[in-house]
């Protein structure tokens, strides 16, 4: 079973996770048959670990990580691959696979362009 996990920093104010929520629920309604769960790097549960095993106890067989980030930064390119490489050791019979931030796809930076001019 194909599943994916979205996943934030994390913050302090548990408002911060709203739009995660909300981005989530809109996953759920649109392809009810892949499961999704929410992650975050701090502050904030569940962990990449804690998905992982969500989803683990589900059936997945594999999982795709998106990192909601604008961009790769220092925590995708130095905290992400570790955390994604003690998933991979620990859930060995789950093929892993992670995708850019979705701040660097043309289409959500499109999207981002036409809210502004909406805005207007």
């Amino acid at each position: 079973m194909k599943a994916i996990i979205l996943f934030g920093h994390g913050a302090r104010d548990v408002r911060w996770r709203e739009p995660f929520d909300r981005l989530t629920g809109l996953w759920r309604e649109q392809h009810s048959s892949t499961p999704v769960e929410l992650a975050f790097l701090e502050m904030m549960q569940p962990t990449l670990d804690e998905a992982f095993a969500s989803l683990a106890s589900r059936g997945a067989t594999q999982i795709t990580v998106i990192p909601v980030f604008f961009g790769q930064g220092g925590h995708l390119r130095n905290d992400f691959p570790v955390l994604l490489a003690a998933c991979r050791e620990k859930y060995p019979q789950i093929a892993l696979s992670a995708t850019p931030a979705v701040g660097e796809d043309l289409a959500v930076l499109q999207s981002i362009v036409d809210f502004g001019a909406r805005a207007l």
